[in-house]
């Protein structure tokens, strides 16, 4: 991975609410997240948002921009972020002259699209306070493994506005939600702190199997 540290930039703040990537652009460069919480999104012409992935620090939010241009969709700061960006230049010598990290990276394209089509699921098929169970064992095992989460806590610095664009509910629906996990004794919730209490009951809320987020350290 130095070979990948080396074409990456200096980092750069970017501030709670900004776009760290517009839809319809065409950037230049991939971007890494460092620190904070990102999102990948829609908005209709309604003006209704649809979150369509959540990025936390480890994720590269737009890889797959050195291949498709212009961009589909948007990425937005959720929280203030930190973030280091890859020149596609760069990038494309590293494909040709690496082609162990090249699988790597292209494991991590593969990766979200395993992310995507279990919101889908969600979204489609899942009950609601299944879809926040899901969210919830997903990010835990995500953070946990850039050493963010750990002893069945972490921190979830999004508002039930964001959570309701990402969970396609409404913020009533979700707050009801998180209600429900709290009465089940499966989540401690206060703020932007949560504890797991119950792991086993709420993966079987969630119907959740971590097969997708490849977490095992196969070779590639």
């Amino acid at each position: 991975m130095t070979v990948l540290g080396e074409l990456l930039q200096p980092p750069i703040f970017v501030p709670a609410g900004r776009d760290i990537v517009r839809q319809h652009s065409s950037p230049a460069y991939s971007t890494l997240i460092l620190d904070g919480f990102a999102a990948r999104y829609l908005v209709l012409t309604n003006g209704a948002r649809q979150i369509t992935e959540l990025n936390v620090p480890g994720d590269f939010v737009d890889l797959h921009s050195l291949m498709m241009s212009p961009m589909d969709h948007g990425v937005v700061a959720l929280t203030s972020c930190t973030v280091a960006r890859s020149p596609h230049d760069g990038l494309r010598r590293l494909t040709e002259t690496e082609p162990h990290l090249t699988r790597l990276l292209w494991m991590d394209t593969l990766v979200d699209a395993a992310v995507h089509r279990q919101w889908i699921a969600g979204l489609g098929r899942r009950t609601a306070v299944a879809r926040l169970a899901h969210l919830l064992c997903e990010l835990y095992l995500r953070l946990k493994t850039v050493h963010r989460a750990g002893s069945g806590r972490m921190e979830l610095p999004l508002s039930q506005a964001v959570l309701a664009d990402v969970l396609g509910l409404s913020d009533v629906h979700v707050n009801r939600s998180i209600a429900q996990l709290r009465a089940a004794e499966m989540v401690r919730w206060a703020g932007r702190a949560i504890e797991i209490c119950d792991w086993d009951a709420l993966v079987r809320q969630a119907e959740f199997d971590p097969t997708y987020l490849r977490l095992g350290k196969a070779p590639v």
